[in-house]
């Protein structure tokens, strides 16, 4: 089955001491000590980003490892990316990622190991990659749209309560046909979807909700269920 997790804020990055929506991830690839692999190329292989994600999954039942593209570790990166049961990308500059992603092929490199069932996660810009277009601030100044992978249908915006211009800016994208219709996300709020189709919502914070934005005679903003992971 294919999956991907698209998580519009939270995770390690931005609650390490919250571990609900990164253990959900980790128990996705139904494996007692899963591998899992880091893509740091959205914040340019910031080395405090990557000690982040080895302090907190060294921590957990999993055997973490990353990815540089700016140093690769062996000219077969197809090979050590299927290696591992778990891809999760990092946030960072969107346009940068698809652009370094796509002159190494990773664009098709991570197409063959979602189709061959690997778990694909992200938050941020590693959670806007995934689908056909996103909201980023890639570009600078204002937030604009931006075409991504593709992988899932209609567009993504994450942040949605943790940065007062996203949701004003996602309607307008949406209302002017500058965009998509699609889903938005608050921070500490996970997308799960199984062959493309959304299998599940979770959250680490009890009121973090996920939202799909559609467009009839008028803008419509749906709540959707949202299920928090702790107690």
């Amino acid at each position: 089955m294919k999956q991907i997790i698209a998580l519009g804020g939270g995770g390690f990055s931005m609650e390490p001491e919250n571990p609900l929506l990164d253990q959900y991830i980790l128990d996705q690839a139904h494996k007692n000590t899963p591998k899992i692999c880091f893509l740091p190329t959205a914040s340019g292989d910031a080395e405090n980003y990557i000690s982040r994600f080895y302090n907190f999954f060294n921590q957990h039942e999993c055997r973490p490892n990353h990815l540089s593209l700016f140093e690769p570790p062996m000219r077969d990166i197809e090979s050590f990316v299927m290696e591992n049961d778990i891809i999760y990308v990092g946030g960072g500059n969107t346009k940068n990622l698809l652009a370094i992603w796509k002159d190494w092929g990773m664009d098709k490199i991570l197409r063959t190991a979602w189709l061959e069932g690997k778990v694909l996660a992200g938050i941020s810009a590693g959670s806007i990659c995934w689908y056909e277009e996103g909201v980023t601030d890639s570009f600078g100044g204002k937030l604009e749209s931006i075409r991504c992978l593709g992988f899932i249908e209609g567009s993504n915006c994450p942040h949605y309560d943790g940065e007062k211009d996203r949701r004003p800016a996602y309607h307008d994208m949406v209302e002017s046909r500058v965009i998509s219709p699609g889903v938005a996300t608050d921070d500490g709020v996970a997308i799960h979807y199984i062959d493309n189709e959304i299998f599940d919502i979770v959250s680490s914070r009890k009121h973090s909700k996920s939202y799909r934005v559609v467009m009839g005679d008028r803008l419509v903003e749906e709540i959707m269920p949202t299920k928090y992971l702790g107690e």
